[in-house]
């Protein structure tokens, strides 16, 4: 049985706006551009959006009772809710899916977003993770 998305949850909220941010970018820009540019016009919209985001955010490893130092690093974090993690890439893989849950397990944030801009239709690149959400 598939899970019910609730929209009204601040997470899936946000990621509404984030993804139509994203088109709006992947329609101007088209495919097959260095991720880097897609950050940096993402990061323009956001800015121009008002939506507060770090950007090449730290994320450290702990191991017990210690930190192990960074062991990842988030090309953002937006609003202290939803991880993105950007590609550029032929197709995604199993292994980008597995990372971004890392990020979202070592953050205990509840949603995050895997898009690949290399599609020529972004919503083919389009991959929702959660961790505790629907």
């Amino acid at each position: 049985m598939k899970d019910i998305i609730d929209p009204k949850l601040p997470e899936n909220i946000l990621a509404s706006k984030i993804i139509s941010i994203c088109i709006e970018v992947h329609r101007i820009l088209g495919p097959g551009l260095f991720e880097s540019v897609y950050e940096d016009a993402l990061a323009y919209e956001f800015e121009k959006a008002g939506i507060h985001f770090k950007r090449q955010e730290p994320i450290s490893v702990i191991y017990k009772d210690t930190v192990l130092g960074v062991g990842f690093i988030a090309d953002f974090i937006v609003e202290g809710l939803v991880i993105i993690e950007l590609k550029s890439i032929e197709s995604l893989g199993a292994v980008h899916k597995k990372q971004l849950g890392t990020y979202l397990k070592l953050t205990k944030l509840r949603l995050g977003l895997l898009i690949n801009f290399n599609e020529e239709l972004l919503r083919d690149g389009l991959k929702r993770i959660a961790n505790n959400l629907k």
